[in-house]
């Protein structure tokens, strides 16, 4: 079997979260979110992100996220603005369009988006009430091309949104992976302060499934809770959901796995960099795009597994290669000499 780099969610979860599901198999918690753990786990939440008015809810997936935040801050005439290459644009089967939001959609080489490419979307859609009213901006941290967003990115961004009655949502599928990448300046604090609302992901992290959502805005709280369970995200085990956000958080574990992952990711960077390969954007996190060609792709194929991302020409193309929490150093060994072999 070929060792795969095609996602960080191969594996099934950190055994410390294992371990803590066992323990308390028997001790019996209320259900629906209102266990001792889910509690737990929100209260470190909203302590790590200095907002203790903020609210948390833990659903199971990042689409289900993004589907439950966005449809139900949005009203029926509300759309939302994304990169062209955010995953509610690309990867979600049309979910936001079925729930009857456009998303607009801005090119963007390096999976990052601004205010002026914002207000650009703003001025074709004066003619009201005849055109949709753009409402929400959705970003990704790190992005769905391994990129970061910088500290003054992200509060020039919420202050555009301010000024134009708009919201900020961050995706953090990958957030752990943004705050702990070698080039970053952004604490998990900023995004109590500079956001709407966004969540961390635990999915790509070290958990077995779960993301939980963080809501700053306090008039977008209220009747979150009726917008879960009305699309089924309300679990009436939330306990399994709360366990693993209570470990992943309460020591910081959760950047402790997010760190390895990128580290990982930098030493094959590396290995291709002294081999002469290019990128097709700079990254940092745990997600890199080398450009290779075929000959290339076809010997790294022979025993390891990766998505061809981005056809460039008939002799080249950029590969994706992820790793994870739980990619070892013996993997990264094997795979290093196979890079130096392609030169």
């Amino acid at each position: 079997m070929r060792y795969s780099f095609k996602n960080d969610y191969a594996e099934g979860a950190h055994p410390r979260i294992l371990e803590t599901l066992i323990q308390s198999n028997l001790i019996q918690q209320n259900g629906y979110g209102l266990d001792d753990y889910s509690e737990s786990a929100a209260e470190i939440i909203k302590q790590k992100i200095n907002n203790p008015n903020a609210k948390v809810f833990f659903v199971s997936g990042g689409t289900q996220a993004n589907l439950i935040v966005i449809s139900a801050f949005l009203r029926p005439h509300e759309s939302v603005v994304s990169a062209a290459t955010g995953h509610i644009f690309t990867n979600e089967s049309g979910a936001i369009e079925a729930t009857g939001h456009k998303v607009h959609a801005i090119e963007s080489s390096n999976g990052k988006i601004n205010s002026e490419d914002i207000q650009k979307i703003l001025d074709v859609h004066q003619n009201k009430p005849h055109q949709v009213k753009q409402k929400m901006v959705y970003i990704s941290n790190s992005t769905e091309v391994g990129t970061i967003y910088s500290k003054k990115e992200l509060t020039d961004l919420y202050q555009f949104c301010q000024e134009k009655d708009l919201y900020l949502f961050v995706d953090g599928a990958r957030l752990g992976h943004a705050l702990t990448a070698e080039t970053n300046d952004l604490t998990l604090e900023d995004f109590g302060k500079y956001t709407d609302a966004f969540y961390l992901g635990g999915t790509k992290n070290g958990a077995l499934i779960g993301e939980a959502i963080i809501i700053n805005n306090e008039s977008l709280q209220e009747e979150f809770g009726f917008h879960l369970k009305q699309k089924g995200a309300m679990l009436a085990k939330g306990r399994l959901l709360g366990i693993q956000f209570q470990e992943l958080m309460k020591d910081d574990l959760y950047f402790d796995l997010a760190r390895h992952a990128n580290q990982q990711a930098m030493k094959i960077k590396k290995a291709f960099q002294e081999i002469g390969c290019e990128f097709l954007c700079e990254t940092f996190t745990n997600q890199i795009f080398p450009i290779l060609n075929p000959d290339q792709i076809e010997r790294l194929s022979i025993n390891f597994d990766f998505y061809v991302w981005k056809k460039l020409s008939e002799e080249k193309s950029a590969v994706r290669l992820i790793t994870s929490w739980a990619t070892s150093n013996e993997m990264i060994e094997k795979f290093i000499n196979e890079i130096k072999n392609l030169k």
